[in-house]
This record gives C-alpha cells, sequence and structure tokens, in this order.
C-alpha cells in the first residue's frame, strides 16, 4: 500500500531516501493521504452527480443547454478529483504528457466547444456532436492510464471492421 501511495503522490523514493529537509517540509504540507482518498472520493461522485443531473434535465425536456452545462461541469469535476490522488502539478504534467496530448486536447477543445455551442451560438445539434465528442475523447484519454488498454481497444475495434 505505501508503494501504490508513494507512485500515486509522484514520490517513488524509498522511506529511507526521504530523509531530506525539503521532503519533510512538503510532507507537513500536504494532505494525508486518507483525506486524498476521501477528497477524490467526494469529487469524482459530484461529479457524477452532475453529469447524471444533466441526462435527467434532458429527459425532463429542460433543453440541451441545460444538459451541456451539467454534463461537462461533471465531466470537469470528475477529471479534476484524480488532482487529489497525485497533486494538481503532476496531474497536468500526466495530462500533456506524450502519450496524452492529443485525446488531452481533443477533451479540452470538445468541453469549450461544448459551452460554445450551447451558451453562445445555442445549436442543440452542434452541442450534440461536441458532447459525443467529449465523451470519445474522455474515455480514450481514461483508457491512458490502463496499462494496453488502447492498444486492445485498437485491436478490438480493427478486428470487428476487417473483411
Amino acid at each position: 500500500m505505501d508503494k501504490l501511495r508513494r507512485v500515486l503522490s509522484g514520490n517513488d523514493t524509498t522511506p529511507e531516501e526521504e530523509s531530506s529537509i525539503i521532503t519533510q517540509i512538503n510532507d507537513m504540507s500536504t494532505l494525508s493521504w486518507s483525506t486524498r482518498i476521501k477528497a477524490f472520493c467526494i469529487c469524482f461522485v459530484l461529479g457524477i452527480l452532475l453529469s447524471f443531473l444533466g441526462s435527467i434535465a434532458l429527459f425532463l425536456h429542460r433543453g440541451i443547454v441545460v444538459f451541456a452545462v451539467f454534463y461537462t461541469l461533471g465531466n470537469l469535476v470528475s477529471m479534476a478529483s484524480t488532482c487529489f490522488l497525485m497533486g494538481p502539478l503532476k496531474q497536468v504534467k500526466k495530462m500533456f504528457a506524450e502519450t496524452r496530448l492529443i485525446a488531452t486536447s481533443i477533451v479540452i477543445v470538445a468541453i469549450v466547444m461544448t459551452f460554445v455551442s450551447a451558451i453562445v451560438l445555442k445549436k442543440a445539434g452542434l452541442t450534440l456532436i461536441f458532447i459525443i465528442i467529449q465523451s470519445l475523447a474522455m474515455t480514450w484519454y481514461s483508457l491512458s492510464y490502463i496499462p494496453y488498454a488502447r492498444d486492445a481497444v485498437r485491436n478490438t475495434v480493427s478486428a470487428c471492421f476487417e473483411v
């Protein structure tokens, strides 16, 4: 469990290597592991709840704008929840790593364009297209954290379309 905690917090060193003053100061100023887990769970559940509320609003005929805003805010909150596990700086570094750069860029563009098309342009069809792009990009982004998951999806999709 300690090894997992060190890896997720971005600290891959062993306890013997952690004796510097800077490390001790950093340890005193950060959240405890249990607080990080609790904050992650609360933030992640809140994100799912916001997305779910957006879906309910869509089925209650509250409009695509309400759905788009709640769904997108839910995605943002869910994605931000992982900052509690590894810290915001490490999260941003991982998001823009070479393996995730394209997926992260598409997610950000889709989120911005979802808001623009729903709130500014008020185009339901365009908003729906960006929500679909956002969902697919978030899925691809999430798969990048699971070893070999993207390769498995690529192989499965290519096998389905072989003639």
